[in-house]
C-alpha cells in the first residue's frame, strides 16, 4: 500500500499534500475517514501533510462543501488524496483501493455530493445494494478499525518515503525544501 500511495504523492512533492477523511462516527461503516485522520494525526507526518477529518472534527455530509472551501481557501494549489468508505460486493469486503481521480462520497447511498481528491483510497466496509444506511449502521467496527491501521500506515510509510527522498535531493542538489513556502507547514 505505501508503495503505491507513494507512487501517486512523489509526482506531487513540489505542493502540500491534504489527507481529507471523509466519514462520520455516527455510522460504523461510514467511520473509516475519520479513524485514519484520527489514525494520522497521531502520528509525525512531514509538515507538508495536513490531515483533515478526524473522530473528534469528522468531514460529513453537512459539512463536506464548507470544509472543502476552507482547505482550498487555506491551500489552493495542495494536491489532495480523500479517504472515504465504500460499499462493494461481498467478495471485496476488506479490500482497499487507491485510484488516481476524485472519490465521489455518499454515491453508495445516493447523496449528491461534491467530488473529492486529486487521488483517492476507498476501502469496502460492506455489501452494497439494499437498505445502504442500514448495512453502514450495522458494519463491524473490527474491519472498519483494521482497514483504518492499514490505511494509516501506508500514508504514514509514503510519507516517510517522499520525505527520505527529499532528504536524499536535498543533499545532491542543495536545493532546501524547507525554504519553500509550502514546506512550512499548515
Amino acid at each position: 500500500m505505501a508503495h503505491g500511495i507513494h507512487s501517486i504523492l512523489s509526482n506531487h512533492v513540489q505542493k502540500s499534500i491534504a489527507i481529507i477523511c471523509i466519514g462520520t462516527d455516527r455510522s460504523t461503516g461510514d467511520s473509516l475517514g475519520p479513524l485514519v485522520g484520527t489514525f494520522l494525526k497521531e502520528r509525525s507526518l512531514p509538515s507538508y501533510f495536513s490531515v483533515f477529518g478526524t473522530l473528534a472534527d469528522p468531514i460529513h455530509a453537512v459539512n463536506l462543501v464548507d470544509k472543502l472551501k476552507r482547505i482550498d481557501e487555506r491551500n489552493p494549489h495542495t494536491f489532495k488524496l480523500a479517504v472515504d468508505a465504500c460499499l462493494g460486493r461481498r467478495q471485496n469486503i476488506g479490500s482497499i483501493y487507491l485510484k488516481k481521480g476524485p472519490v465521489k462520497p455518499g454515491a453508495g447511498v445516493n447523496k449528491t455530493l461534491p467530488s473529492v481528491g486529486d487521488a483517492h483510497i476507498t476501502g469496502i466496509v460492506n455489501i452494497a445494494g439494499f437498505m445502504e444506511f442500514h448495512v453502514l449502521q450495522n458494519t463491524r467496527l473490527y474491519l472498519v478499525m483494521e482497514l483504518a491501521k492499514t490505511i494509516a500506515d501506508g500514508i504514514y510509510k509514503a510519507g516517510m518515503l517522499i520525505e527520505l527522498n527529499r532528504k536524499r535531493y536535498e543533499k545532491y542538489t542543495n536545493i532546501n525544501y524547507s525554504s519553500l513556502s509550502f514546506y512550512k507547514g499548515k
